[in-house]
């Protein structure tokens, strides 16, 4: 026994738990590929959860942290033990109810799904468009999410499109700051999607998909390279401050409160080498709950003539233009003419705090009946807390009257009660079938998948900014679809016949008109994505312009194919888009005076007529001008697009008899 080497109990012990520790703690690495191997995300599990984001070789994500902290329970990453690792590839067509961009999305990822010890997981997910990943967690009781982190740590000279924010209470109509990612102040933040433009040019939109029973996600800088989300807490105090503010004074140490055993929502980096990609991307679609509503046929998505923007201004009528009934059934006189299917009833049509105080100059239940008679259904504006207050009976009441759709407004939060609030909107909505319009909004996360009763939202500064400011200009125009759109449809209310140069331009509340040509704004109707699109100025300004109304009358809100055929952030735009058999293209450029040569070789062979509204000659100095022409083409034909400064161009493009 002599010889037999001899180690202290205490020392064994310390190897065996040393050991067990290098086991549990050692890390693992995990790669995860887009079916055309062009983007990995690499996963590392060690002290913490970092991933890092590869494209074409080149590193756009740097080694990043995610993890979520339950309150109670602790840091859901920190040093997590794998307990299995499951990998699968998703092929799938999905049909959408509502056709935002094509009647086909066709799915195609890889998916990497690691459960830990510990009741929780973490799927990462790999598209040929874009990286995202969401946590699951398997608690019998009800949890607290104390705070969620989600770093975005960039390699140098990165620039973001910044929507710059002051406060959680906002409507998110922004303008979009092209900033270096490290010039920003420590502590500034901003809404979403927000895009960064890497140094090698390729783009990452950052966004959210399936948000639900859960706060919105926002973008704060860290003063370096770096960017981190943050997220509005629970509301535990409001205080309604005017007839539709509603603040929220006091927040919880907490999230959410929510369910232990459920999905969170999908952390999205959209990824495009070209800026058009951005337009053709589906990932907050795809990622989003599935269809909620049982038989969801009776939805209808169209185009409607708005009275708020334009002031009720309309003229060489026999009685007082305002909120009334005469002036109503104007409206459906002039979208019953043009095969416009609803018109809006906005601010007017009821006391503020009370959705049962008609207006007595307004007759709903006549003005529904006249409708009827000629095809133009009835959407009306509320408040959102007015609503939520008289709930079930106001809704009732509308269903009553024959409304066909609601625009709820002012709602400005999106933490997780009011999260809430629109999944309650969009479900007693569809009870009642009636659409929904989400105005003064967050951005589009996911939930007009489930509900397509919703058909569009604000969440961005639009055309009614023209009323009090100079800030819509068309670069904000062409910067929009590569950024806001990417989340989803965009109510930004198109269609000004009044329009100026940078040098004419006037901010009138009354008579508003946009910056830009006439064809600029013709163009949005193909550009801008909204299965519910306005008819902005006045019915009598559209009736003085049947040129226009030629086109308007005819282009379509829903489309089976996108082609984006130019595009540059920021720049300019060029979309083909398709409808059954006929397309239409949409252009549109900043201040800057374009010209482009553009192939129809997406066209099928045959015969074709192009309809044509362009730039006039004039239209640099009178934005107004503008021409029509006709002729045929055929897919080997080429056109010449001329836009000058703001400028724009629309056509439509049919089988020839």
């Amino acid at each position: 026994m002599k010889n037999q080497l001899y180690i202290p109990l205490k020392q064994v012990l310390l190897v065996i738990i040393i050991a067990i520790s290098h086991h549990l703690f050692a890390g693992e690495e995990y790669r995860l590929s887009s079916p055309d191997g062009r983007t990995v995300i690499k996963i590392s599990i060690k002290e913490d959860i970092q991933f890092s984001v590869i494209r074409n070789d080149v590193e756009i994500i740097s080694p990043s942290i995610i993890s979520m902290t339950l309150n109670d329970i602790g840091v859901l990453g920190d040093y997590a033990e794998v307990e299995k690792a499951i990998r699968k590839t998703i092929q799938q067509e999905h049909f959408p109810v509502v056709r935002q961009k094509s009647n086909l999305i066709f799915e195609h990822c890889n998916e990497l799904l690691i459960h830990f010890l510990g009741n929780f997981s973490l799927t990462f997910r790999a598209y040929n468009e874009g990286v995202t990943y969401r946590f699951t967690t398997k608690f019998n009781e009800n949890i607290k999410v104390g705070s969620e982190t989600f770093t975005i740590n960039l390699p140098r000279n990165n620039f973001i499109y910044f929507p710059e924010e002051e406060s959680f209470f906002s409507h998110n109509e922004r303008e979009y700051k092209y900033l270096l990612v490290g010039d920003i102040p420590a502590g500034n933040f901003c809404s979403l999607p927000a895009l960064i433009e890497a140094s090698n040019r390729t783009k990452i939109l950052i966004t959210e998909s399936d948000l639900k029973d859960y706060p919105g996600m926002w973008l704060m800088a860290n003063g370096n390279n770096s960017l981190s989300a943050i997220f509005p807490g629970y509301p535990l105090k409001t205080k309604q401050t005017g007839d539709r503010d509603v603040e929220v004074t006091e927040y919880a140490d907490y999230l959410t409160k929510t369910g232990g055993s459920r999905s969170f929502p999908w952390r999205i980096m959209a990824i495009a080498d070209h800026d058009g990609d951005l337009i053709t991307n589906q990932l907050t679609w795809m990622l989003a709950s599935p269809l909620q509503i049982n038989d969801p046929s009776w939805i209808k998505p169209g185009k409607v003539a708005w009275d708020w923007w334009n002031n009720n201004n309309i003229y060489d009528v026999d009685f007082r233009a305002g909120v009334n009934t005469e002036t109503y059934k104007y409206y459906i006189d002039f979208a019953s003419k043009y095969g416009i299917e609803y018109i809006i009833l906005d601010e007017g049509w009821y006391e503020l705090g009370d959705l049962f105080d008609v207006n007595p100059d307004i007759d709903i239940e006549g003005l529904i009946s006249y409708g009827k008679e000629k095809n133009v259904e009835i959407i009306l504006w509320v408040i959102w807390k007015t609503l939520d207050d008289q709930l079930v009976e106001a809704m009732d009441q509308f269903k009553k009257w024959g409304v066909s759709g609601l625009k709820v407004d002012f709602m400005q939060r999106d933490d997780q009660e009011m999260v809430e609030y629109y999944y309650k909107i969009a479900h007693e909505a569809a009870k009642r079938k009636m659409t929904v319009d989400f105005h003064g909004a967050y951005k589009p996360s996911g939930l007009r998948r489930a509900y397509p009763n919703v058909l569009t939202r604000e969440g961005l500064r639009g055309l009614e900014w023209n009323k009090w400011s100079n800030v819509i200009t068309p670069e904000h125009d062409v910067t929009l679809p590569f950024i806001r759109m990417v989340a989803g449809p965009m109510d930004y209310t198109p269609g000004a016949m009044v329009n100026a140069q940078k040098d004419n331009f006037h901010a009138i509340y009354s008579r508003p008109m946009s910056q830009g040509t006439r064809c600029h704004q013709l163009a949005m109707y193909v550009v801008y994505e909204s299965p519910l699109q306005m008819l902005a100025d006045n019915p009598s300004n559209y009736l003085n312009e049947p040129g226009c109304m030629e086109f308007l009358s005819a282009v379509p809100v829903e489309w089976d194919d996108t082609r984006v055929l130019k595009a540059k952030v920021a720049d300019y735009i060029i979309v083909a888009r398709r409808d059954g058999k006929e397309w239409y293209i949409g252009g549109m450029t900043d201040w800057s005076p374009r010209d482009f040569k553009i192939d129809l070789s997406f066209l099928p062979d045959g015969d074709y007529t192009i309809e044509v509204w362009q730039d006039g000659v004039n239209a640099d100095r009178f934005a107004e001008d503008f021409k029509k022409t006709v002729k045929k083409v055929t897919n080997t034909d080429r056109l010449k697009i001329k836009m000058v400064p703001g400028g724009g161009y629309a056509a439509r493009i049919y089988p020839a008899e």
